[in-house]
């Protein structure tokens, strides 16, 4: 007789799911599998708290953590080259347009303002480079986690657990509890990200309201899932911001990635430094313009931090009694 599995075993084996089908090939290099890899660790970390606790728990985030670490670095490459190409041929596509238009067939040399190919290919270059690089320590990390046997761990844990709730078809009171509880938190914690962000432009703090927006996320997420609800409006205006947000990540960290070749000892001759000088100075404009977006999108977040902490929004900084 097949024996059915539990309300708990069947949310721990989606997830590890999950990883198990984009591992491996993350592990070979699929630009795609690496960020979905790095997905399914967040949300594999985020559901560890239903099934077990204390030094178990610290234990299993620890080595989930450290892949999601390890296809971090690998993850902001692939996204830098994406970047990069989107650019040029977003160029390419404008320099035609603007030949059809004129008569003329596209000018080699490009348009007052367009950043040379020079900049972009020798940009390219060095990330790639750097990106076969850290896929070694990437492997390295994958091999040792070690997958089929924290799977076969995590998933005893969750069946210890479904044998301790009500049944497979009731919603554990305590279990729905913790799990908003947990939102509440991370809602707060993302207001405060909010609030300290502010309205100016400082990239640093933009990140943090993203991880935030992030984490808050996932844990609506593990309360729809025990609550069985099909609400998604509040999960889907977190996901637009952390996209907005995460763009905006992106494009900085490929900021800072060029100005640290700029100054490395195998700098690009003067004329492509200068290339790499005009593609920063559009990056620059395209992250103040993505901000713009993200402040019309504060009053929306912080209205969902309102209702998933039960805070109404009138009493909100209104010091305790």
């Amino acid at each position: 007789m097949a024996v059915t599995a539990g309300r708990f075993e069947l949310f721990i084996r989606q997830r590890l799911g999950a990883l198990s089908r984009t591992l491996p090939p993350a592990r070979a290099g699929d630009v795609t599998s690496v960020h979905q890899a790095r997905v399914a660790t967040r949300r594999l970390r985020e559901a560890l708290p239903l099934i077990t606790r204390g030094s178990s728990l610290r234990k299993h985030r620890r080595r989930v953590r450290r892949l999601t670490r390890a296809l971090g670095p690998v993850r902001e490459l692939d996204v830098a080259l994406l970047t990069l190409d989107e650019f040029d041929d977003r160029q390419g596509t404008a320099r035609s347009r603007s030949g059809r238009q004129q008569g003329t067939a596209p000018s080699r040399s490009g348009r007052q303002g367009e950043v040379p190919r020079a900049g972009i290919l020798s940009l390219q270059q060095a990330i790639r480079q750097e990106r076969t690089r850290m896929q070694v320590d990437m492997r390295r990390t994958i091999d040792r986690t070690r997958l089929p046997k924290l799977s076969e761990k995590l998933v005893a844990a969750a069946r210890k657990r479904d044998k301790e709730s009500p049944g497979p078809r009731t919603v554990d009171p305590k279990q729905l509890a913790a799990a908003r509880d947990r939102a509440a938190r991370r809602a707060e914690r993302l207001r405060i990200k909010i609030e300290n962000a502010a309205a100016i432009y400082l990239a640093d703090r933009l990140h943090e309201v993203r991880i935030a927006a992030k984490k808050l996320r996932y844990a609506l997420e593990i309360v729809r899932d025990l609550s069985r609800s099909r609400a998604t409006a509040r999960i889907l205006t977190l996901k637009r911001a952390q996209d907005l947000l995460g763009r905006i990540h992106d494009l900085e960290v490929l900021i800072a990635r060029t100005r640290a070749i700029q100054g490395s000892p195998n700098a690009p001759t003067l004329r492509v430094s200068a290339d790499m000088d005009l593609l920063v100075r559009r990056l620059e404009t395209e992250c103040r313009r993505l901000h713009g977006r993200y402040i019309a999108m504060r009053a929306p977040l912080l209205a969902i931090c309102d209702h998933v902490s039960g805070v109404r929004p009138s009493r909100r900084g209104e010091p305790a009694a």
